[in-house]
């Protein structure tokens, strides 16, 4: 990580996915292919994204997520005691079943498309979540890795579903220590094998710091109607965090806050400042807060002043979900704006989130994705001119 050049390239996680692979997924996920099998079609799918970040400037590269069905699913593989439900599924066993049910239409959510990890059963971790991919990548390239995880308090908060749940974790500090145990075993096995940039990836801290205590807005935490006020809700969301990385110092962490990305509709996707975040981002002992600022709906890029100054930003300048591709211009005055704030080795640039996030909801092309990372190293070596 110490020979990264200022303005490091790097990607939120996400990347496009083939026919191929998506159709891989889809056989696994039914059973109709075994593990080894998949495994081929999917190191194919990892080399291709892997090229294609080699071939647009990207500095620090992720495997694309490609052997996940999203972000947080995949889980569902490696700890017993959980169960991967369609949103469509869920609908039976969520407390109120007409305000999911008008939430998923309003939001345009395919209840049938996307899946959601529910606990039904005490958690035991049987095999590691991401050590295996990470060290596929790691044997085919010479650049730095980012690992991608889902956060403790998404897994605490969306796998909990009263009536599946409540038998074997009462109360969402009881999964919690369960979750917390797991990332961390994740980490040490991280750690052993090399791995110095771990990114945990937050997306509900937004819907939380936006809502009221008995709001549901999203599709992603069912049990958010569940919750106790936004203050609380954040002060565990700290608390979990930082119990999960506490002693791995040496490893780069990250953490990935955006408002969703599931649509290409902007009207249904979360809108407002990190304003109400940052007192909360300061007490967590992260390095790097990974944050969406090429969409107007997050705001003032300003109250990024107020994290503690040694707080890495990782500033996303691409918008994932659109087909028009941001001028290099553009990602030059967001950098510019945020040098008000930071030195130039304390940002990043990355999209503002994965471009596949969901295998069957992608929000953009493999082409478009090309361009707007080719458009990200253009930037960047104009900055890195400039200065």
């Amino acid at each position: 990580m110490n020979n990264l050049p200022q303005f490091p390239v790097t990607v939120v996680g996400s990347m496009p996915r083939s026919k191929e692979i998506s159709r891989a997924l889809r056989d696994k996920g039914k059973g109709r292919i075994s593990n080894e099998d998949f495994n081929v079609i999917a190191d194919d799918a990892v080399l291709e994204s892997l090229k294609l970040q080699d071939d647009n400037g990207v500095d620090i590269v992720s495997d694309g997520e490609q052997r996940r069905d999203n972000f947080y699913s995949f889980i569902t593989d490696c700890i017993d005691g959980i169960r991967l439900m369609t949103l469509a599924e869920m609908l039976d066993y969520v407390e109120d079943k007409a305000a999911f049910e008008q939430l998923l239409n309003a939001l345009d959510v395919p209840a049938f498309a996307l899946k959601n990890p529910v606990v039904n059963g005490k958690l035991e971790r049987t095999t590691s979540l991401v050590l295996n991919d990470y060290l596929f990548l790691k044997r085919h390239t010479t650049k730095p890795i980012k690992v991608t995880l889902p956060g403790p308090y998404l897994l605490t908060r969306s796998m909990w579903v009263k009536k599946l749940s409540y038998d074997f974790y009462p109360d969402k500090e009881s999964l919690g220590n369960d979750v917390v145990n797991i990332l961390r075993q994740e980490l040490l096995e991280l750690q052993k094998a090399g791995c110095n940039y771990v990114q945990f990836d937050e997306p509900v801290l937004t819907e939380v710091a936006f809502t009221g205590p008995h709001e549901t807005h999203t599709f992603m935490c069912a049990a958010l109607s569940e919750k106790s006020s936004p203050e609380e809700e954040l002060n565990f969301a700290v608390e979990l965090i930082n119990r999960v990385i506490d002693g791995y110092d040496d490893i780069k962490t990250a953490m990935h806050v955006c408002r969703g990305n599931w649509s290409q509709q902007e009207d249904v996707l979360l809108r407002g400042s990190y304003d109400l975040l940052i007192p909360y981002f300061s007490q967590m002992n992260i390095n790097q807060f990974v944050l969406e600022y090429a969409t107007e709906r997050a705001g003032s890029i300003e109250v990024l002043s107020e994290l503690p100054a040694n707080k890495e930003i990782g500033l996303g300048v691409v918008d994932p979900r659109t087909t028009d591709v941001e001028s290099v211009e553009f990602i030059v005055d967001k950098v510019k704006s945020v040098l008000k704030h930071r030195n130039p080795e304390q940002i990043y640039l990355n999209p503002d989130c994965g471009f596949g996030t969901f295998a069957d909801r992608p929000v953009n092309t493999t082409e478009i994705a090309e361009q707007k990372l080719k458009t990200i190293r253009n930037a960047a070596e104009i900055l890195r001119s400039g200065l």
